[in-house]
């Protein structure tokens, strides 16, 4: 497994015109790979905003990326590099009861049938407070438990909450898509350092094609 990073030109117009369509966007992150190379749901990606005027994309994927279209379209042309690391070592290192500052873009939904018997469907969470209920009910089956904070609450920011809509080509007719999403900081401890790791290469929740599920790792300060 690799984990890439690459900073956007969020100057310049193709850039915008990019990033607007989480569709979009996701093509273009699998132009990255040689047709045929990795399946393309094990392929994540997020996008970040982490200063006004920066512009970040990070992806976690079984092959290793060539992202040179994607500097043609949207990179810093005059510096056209990306950085890409064996993600195998991160996984190797992680074990039970470690405590690990974790990010998480999602797209937090919920089942609700409207007639028994029926499938049901998505209804997304848009209040901060249903989002990380929806995370911590999931964190133990995902490997990890969330950290308490000092009042005793899970110990989670939620922030950049965003709701998205594009067109979805399906067929010979396309469809609109509405995606409510919001980012996720805070600490976690490794419960199951096998699910874990299989959520760090597998996703969390839904709309992992349109730059949901990648959850990441750094260590605690």
């Amino acid at each position: 497994m690799y984990l890439t990073h690459m900073p956007l030109n969020p100057q310049r117009r193709s850039t915008k015109e990019l990033v607007a369509s989480p569709q979009h966007m996701h093509a273009a992150v699998l132009s990255a790979f040689v047709p045929g190379s990795t399946d393309a749901d094990r392929v994540l990606w997020r996008l970040e905003t982490p200063e006004p005027h920066r512009l970040d994309l990070y992806i976690v994927s079984p092959v290793e990326p060539s992202l040179e279209a994607m500097v043609d379209q949207a990179g810093w042309t005059a510096q056209p590099v990306w950085r890409t690391a064996d993600y195998t070592r991160l996984l190797n290192s992680v074990e039970a009861g470690q405590r690990w500052v974790f990010r998480l873009r999602a797209n937090p939904v919920v089942s609700v049938r409207d007639a028994p018997g029926r499938r049901g469907k998505r209804v997304p969470l848009q209040r901060p407070g249903e989002q990380i209920g929806w995370l911590v009910d999931r964190s133990e089956r995902l490997g990890f438990n969330i950290s308490a904070g000092a009042d005793g609450a899970p110990n989670i920011r939620v922030s950049d909450q965003q709701l998205l809509r594009f067109r979805r080509a399906h067929g010979d007719a396309s469809r609109t898509v509405t995606l409510a999403t919001a980012l996720f900081d805070g600490l976690l401890e490794v419960r199951d350092p096998d699910a874990l790791r299989d959520t760090l290469v597998s996703g969390v929740g839904a709309a992992k094609g349109y730059g949901c599920g990648l959850l990441t790792l750094a260590r605690v300060p």
